[in-house]
């Protein structure tokens, strides 16, 4: 009995769409695909804003078969917000046991899969409610009573309100909880991508050995510039529409502080960086960041801590502060008597210099991760009245 292939009349249908579907990817530069790939290395939220069949689930999918992680694809307009909250289950004993949330299917195969990326589609049509429900699955990773694991990606889209179907305003404490970018078109990248090549997205690799350094230069950047521009710490803006997008918080802070030690870590483009922090900020606090650290120019405080006589104390006050919040972060990072004592180096220096105000405290902070066992060494002398009024030196 032989068996025969059964054709049916769309089959050379099907092969010639299977065809017209592949595409090759190739090296291409490309500012927001960087930013997204920074934004998801640094384990951020991101929500891209981008107008109707831009490419959005498109870029998530080369994403995730990027990463070698599966993707899974919630379209947060159709849900209720107990898809996000969870459905009550009621168990055999609730008054000893409770009622869990149960928590849908998507959440349940990320769970087991360990990794992936989830992908809220449509986020600028789902209602209040849903988007308030929304609000712990990204900050919290919660979904009903189930944890999603750490190495989940949460990345969302967005219509503008104006061409969204039905479209809503974000909320502000769920527009603070992401990383802004806006999604666009390159008609050249289109063409090329019609003959079937689009570019390759590239995931930044953090570079171990650079990342004490990197997390050093960030804090000791944002800290300082923080000291020198207070007012930019918070800052709600009053419009709805303005409240719907990145504007700092300590929260957003936060965020961008990581995604620089990320950018430090992974060689980073520095317009991809750019685009990543003021899509966590927003563009005014952003622009004034970026300009201050262009400024700024931070020595690596590994290197300074390696050899503290060989370097030179900044002469502007805030790239003192910034400098010398950097080198106590970098010692904190690895704290060993060695590193601790070569901190006091350089606080000395500040002292010989005639800031010690500047230095107080940093002082303050590295004194604080003193062991017990190790002797007060000569640099302190300083700050010694400062410390001892604080309490900052325990044990001597």
């Amino acid at each position: 009995m032989t068996t025969e292939t059964v054709t049916g009349p769309l089959d050379a249908a099907d092969e010639l769409n299977r065809r017209a579907a592949a595409w090759r990817a190739e090296p291409a530069r490309s500012v927001q695909l960087e930013a997204l790939a920074l934004a998801v290395s640094a384990n951020i939220p991101v929500l891209l804003w981008g107008e109707p069949g831009i490419g959005k689930s498109a870029g998530m999918e080369r994403l995730a078969e990027g990463l070698g992680v599966p993707l899974e694809t919630v379209i947060a307009s159709v849900h209720e917000p107990s898809d996000f909250a969870g459905l009550p289950i009621i168990g055999d004993d609730p008054a000893a046991t409770g009622v869990p949330m149960a928590p849908p299917d998507w959440a349940v195969r990320l769970a087991r899969a360990g990794r992936g990326v989830v992908f809220f589609d449509e986020l600028s049509s789902a209602p209040p409610a849903v988007q308030a429900a929304l609000l712990r699955v990204v900050l919290e990773r919660r979904v009903g009573s189930l944890r999603l694991p750490e190495p989940v990606r949460v990345v969302a889209a967005a219509n503008p309100p104006a061409s969204a179907a039905d479209g809503w305003h974000l909320s502000p404490p769920l527009a603070n909880r992401f990383v802004h970018l806006h999604w666009t078109h390159d008609p050249r990248t289109v063409a090329r991508g019609m003959a079937g090549t689009w570019p390759e997205l590239t995931v930044p690799v953090v570079d171990g050995s650079k990342a004490s350094a990197a997390i050093a230069r960030a804090r000791g950047a944002v800290s300082g510039f923080l000291t020198a521009r207070p007012g930019l710490a918070h800052h709600l803006p009053e419009d709805a529409e303005a409240r719907g997008g990145p504007w700092p918080s300590p929260r957003s802070w936060e965020m961008a502080l990581r995604l620089l030690a990320t950018g430090y870590a992974t060689g980073a483009g520095q317009d991809a960086v750019a685009a990543a922090v003021a899509g966590a900020i927003g563009d005014g606090a952003g622009i004034e960041l970026l300009s201050y650290l262009e400024e700024l120019d931070l020595p690596d405080p590994d290197r300074v801590l390696a050899d503290p006589k060989a370097f030179a104390l900044p002469e502007r006050g805030d790239r003192q502060l910034a400098f010398l919040t950097a080198v106590v972060s970098s010692v904190q990072g690895d704290c060993t008597r060695k590193r601790w004592e070569a901190g006091w180096e350089v606080l000395a220096k500040a002292a010989d210099a005639g800031v010690p105000d500047v230095a107080a405290r940093a002082a303050s902070d590295l004194a604080a991760l003193r062991d017990v066992r190790w002797p007060v060494p000569p640099g302190i002398d300083a700050f010694l009245d400062i410390l001892r009024l604080s309490g900052a030196l325990p044990g001597a």
